[in-house]
């Protein structure tokens, strides 16, 4: 069961919260830039970390499944949000050339299904950024926070997961390494600087990207009837009046002998006439 957009909207409002959206939104950031007029799209509850993708990108699409909720974004603005179904997502193919995914898989009931919807609405040139809870980090297993709910993966989980969907992975980092603790919330950027020297496999968050795999589908041949022609008039035999033109049967033949051609058989019929 997906967490209400209400309970991600209070949580991404605490400090807490926004020590989580600075963290993960720079990850975004060193992973594709500025996102300078491209198309991108911020599937589950993406819409927190792309505040600075939202001033340079050409479009930014918030996509908030149906189980979820909607809320509007950005707020006092035009409305940029939109609700979906995971498994059917109203945007024509290869839309978007970013894709960002937080909160998606973890608590979706199908995630093939819905990465298989990622990798159609993706460009053939596109990225996109999967986040989820790492299994091994505190995150995982502190309810307090949207990332205890649903399934934690492995970086080798989440790999195979991609691959399912026919997305390959080609690159990851990880994010979140302070407790999951508001009061600790001020020493999160202290965390995020020593963690990933000192203990790598406790970072609570887990960000993959991967491209779109495109295979080139080589058409099968048909066979075609060819219709082989057979003369109205076949040669007379010697001696025989041009009227006595043999049966059918023996045109047939004729034009099945093994390697002999008609042109052929006719030259040779004249060189033996008197």
């Amino acid at each position: 069961m997906r967490r209400d957009v209400l309970e991600l909207r209070q949580f991404y409002a605490s400090d807490l919260g926004r020590a989580a959206r600075a963290m993960v939104g720079r990850k975004v950031l060193e992973a594709w830039g500025d996102a300078h007029g491209l198309d991108v799209l911020a599937l589950g509850y993406a819409t927190p970390f792309l505040a600075d993708a939202r001033q340079a990108a050409r479009r930014v699409v918030g996509a908030m499944p149906a189980q979820q909720g909607v809320e509007i974004w950005p707020a006092g603005e035009r409305n940029l949000t939109t609700l979906v179904g995971e498994d059917s997502l109203p945007f024509p193919n290869a839309l978007f050339d970013r894709i960002l995914v937080v909160h998606g898989i973890e608590e979706s009931p199908d995630p093939i299904a819905f990465l298989r919807e990622v990798w159609r609405v993706l460009s053939p040139s596109g990225r996109v950024v999967v986040a989820v809870a790492a299994r091994n980090g505190l995150w995982a297993n502190s309810e307090k926070t949207p990332f205890g709910h649903g399934r934690p993966y492995s970086r080798g989980q989440l790999a195979e997961l991609l691959r399912e969907a026919e997305l390959e992975p080609s690159g990851w980092t990880r994010a979140l390494y302070v407790p999951p603790l508001n009061w600790m919330a001020g020493w999160a950027e202290g965390f995020e600087q020593t963690g990933s020297r000192l203990w790598p496999g406790f970072a609570g968050l887990l960000l993959m990207e991967a491209v779109k795999q495109t295979f080139a589908v080589k058409p099968r041949g048909l066979a075609a009837r060819v219709r082989r022609g057979r003369p109205l008039l076949a040669p007379a035999p010697s001696g025989a009046p041009f009227s006595q033109a043999p049966d059918r049967p023996a045109r047939r033949s004729l034009l099945e002998a093994g390697g002999e051609s008609l042109s052929v058989a006719v030259k040779s019929n004249r060189k033996a006439a008197p």
